[in-house]
């Protein structure tokens, strides 16, 4: 088969460095026969990395990049002084249409920030948005959280946008005809929330009468609605999915750790674990954060996945996974297109493709 996907790879960013990146690379590679890569960064390090691992072999363009954007750079700094880095060079060859999607490790805000410049957003769209995939008890064992982290504000407007784009993406990634949508609150009762929630909830109501609405409204959901399966899409401002984010990461690591612990606490206990070994290492991999990396940028005119900076070989793999899904479908296109129908403005050509 043709590798006709390509992924434009900011090798640079993140914390451990190229060598995660490029493994994760190889991973990806060895299960998927239909993706080639572009990748950014010092070609002195990248290149005997990339030349050693014969997975790679003629399925790797270097293409060399003297900066790199600093996980503490500011936002308005990086889009100053980074038009050489790693970061840049990865999203600009989405826009001009050499790559269908990019994945970066690196500072989230410098990439928001640059990606916004280079791809600009799509019409009718106000805020882009970050969302990520969450473990979940519901049909599709997963859901899908916006906004963890893109903006910290957010009016009804946002919000109502934030719907109709996760609600795309549920029906492209997780294949679900009418995604269940629900706005986090502090409450489920219909009084409770800020002004905007109220009014974004008015707003999907009455969207939601509409014959050809693509999701199912089922109103305010809490906190520890996020993972049950009541819904498909959780909507927020960045500032509260982002604390929500962070903190079931640390809770699933936590949990691990006490695991891994109860079952090294006595001989028996040591036993008991080696007869339940199949279901731990089940487990496990539901409770890793590793496997569900990567945050989508919604509502940008080009795709983007941004990892986490601390990701080892595996979770670039899953990124790289999620930015291979998300070309396959022309997911991109089909987000804009919905939120253009939404706003009644019109849909433009892809990055790269103007003209």
């Amino acid at each position: 088969m043709a590798r006709n996907i390509v992924i434009s790879i900011d090798a640079m960013g993140g914390d451990s460095g190229p060598s995660a990146i490029v493994g994760g690379m190889v991973k990806s590679a060895q299960k998927n026969d239909e993706i080639r890569y572009i990748v950014h960064g010092d070609e002195a390090v990248l290149r005997p990395l990339v030349d050693k691992r014969r997975e790679l072999d003629g399925i790797v363009e270097i293409r060399h990049a003297d900066g790199v954007i600093d996980m503490t750079e500011k936002p308005a700094r990086a889009m100053r002084n980074g038009r050489n880095s790693s970061m840049w060079a990865a999203l600009q060859t989405v826009e001009r249409g050499d790559a269908t999607v990019a994945v970066s490790c690196g500072n989230t805000g410098a990439l928001m920030a640059i990606s916004m410049l280079r791809l600009r957003r799509a019409p009718g769209v106000d805020r882009p948005a970050i969302a990520v995939l969450w473990p979940s008890q519901g049909p599709a064992r997963y859901n899908i959280v916006l906004d963890v982290g893109a903006d910290i504000r957010a009016d009804a407007r946002d919000l109502v946008q934030y719907a109709i784009m996760g609600t795309e993406y549920a029906r492209l990634g997780l294949e679900l005809d009418r995604p269940r949508v629900g706005l986090l609150n502090v409450g489920t009762e219909e009084h409770k929330g800020r002004a905007a929630l109220q009014e974004a909830a008015d707003d999907l109501e009455r969207l939601c009468q509409q014959p050809d609405c693509p999701f199912e409204y089922v109103g305010f959901v809490e906190g520890g609605d996020i993972g049950r399966g009541v819904v498909d899409v959780i909507v927020t401002d960045g500032f509260t999915g982002n604390v929500a984010l962070k903190t079931a990461e640390g809770t699933a690591r936590m949990i691990r750790t006490f695991l891994r612990e109860a079952m090294e606490h006595t001989i028996f206990s040591r036993i008991g674990a080696l007869f339940a070994l199949t279901s731990l290492r089940r487990l496990q991999k539901r409770l890793d954060p590793r496997r569900v990396n990567g945050g989508v940028f919604l509502g940008l005119n080009g795709a983007v996945v941004k990892s986490h900076g601390s990701a080892d070989a595996t979770g670039v793999s899953a990124a790289i996974k999620l930015a291979f899904r998300l070309a396959k479908n022309g997911f991109t296109e089909q987000v804009a297109a919905r939120v253009a129908a939404q706003s009644g403005k019109p849909h433009p050509a892809p990055a790269g493709q103007e003209g």
